[in-house]
């Protein structure tokens, strides 16, 4: 069963509380997801391989660290997921950006592929799939499938707010894909939507309602 880690830093849970209140509007809701996001990244990034190189200082020679293994790629569900973006690449610059869009079905909830572009060299890569909201897990879970159908095997999950629903739906489908968020709230309505969660992100971060 893949690992679900709930990020409880300081700041991420004062960042997030701000983004949960009705009266945030859309600039500070931008910005403090760009925040969270570049602060979970740093997080979920620990356990990357480094290596030693010999570099020269000012003063001398010595030997330093760098990245190893496989290159990083991140994978934003359409289209809050588009949110999260700048994050990644201001802290992994070299990171592929690739995109998936999906829909959900008013009425059934079901999510429905529209659009999926990787990097051409995805397989490769360690994969971050990025979306704020981790609900059903649906949209979620077709997405890591259509990565991997594309011959991708070394994909995370990074959702800023999940439900027990979403989680379970996902360790299911893909128990070999490690889940990263920053609140694990209480249920889904009788909508799918998350409770307390936030209200619907897409439309909060662009500004859509």
């Amino acid at each position: 069963m893949s690992k679900v880690v709930v990020f409880d830093h300081p700041l991420i849970q004062h960042k997030l509380t701000i983004m949960r209140m009705t009266q945030t509007g859309t600039k500070e809701f931008r910005e403090l997801l760009n925040e969270i996001t570049m602060l979970m990244v740093y997080e979920a990034t620990r356990d990357l391989p480094v290596e030693d190189v010999e570099i020269e200082t000012p003063m001398c020679k010595c030997v330093g660290k760098q990245l190893s293994g496989k290159k990083l790629g991140v994978v934003p569900i359409l289209r809050a997921g588009l949110g999260m973006v700048d994050a990644v690449t201001k802290l992994v610059p070299a990171a592929r950006v690739g995109h998936i869009g999906l829909y959900r079905d008013p009425d059934t909830h079901e999510p429905h592929e529209y659009y999926c572009k990787l990097p051409a060299d995805a397989e490769s890569r360690e994969l971050f799939v990025l979306d704020p909201m981790l609900a059903t897990g649906g949209s979620a879970s077709d997405a890591i499938t259509m990565i991997k159908r594309r011959g991708c095997s070394h994909i995370r999950l990074l959702n800023l707010i999940a439900a027990p629903e979403g989680v379970a739906r996902v360790q299911k489908d893909h128990p070999d894909v490690d889940i990263y968020v920053a609140a694990l709230d209480e249920c889904l309505n009788d909508h799918a939507y998350i409770i307390p969660g936030l209200g619907d992100a897409g439309d909060r971060l662009f500004g859509t309602k």
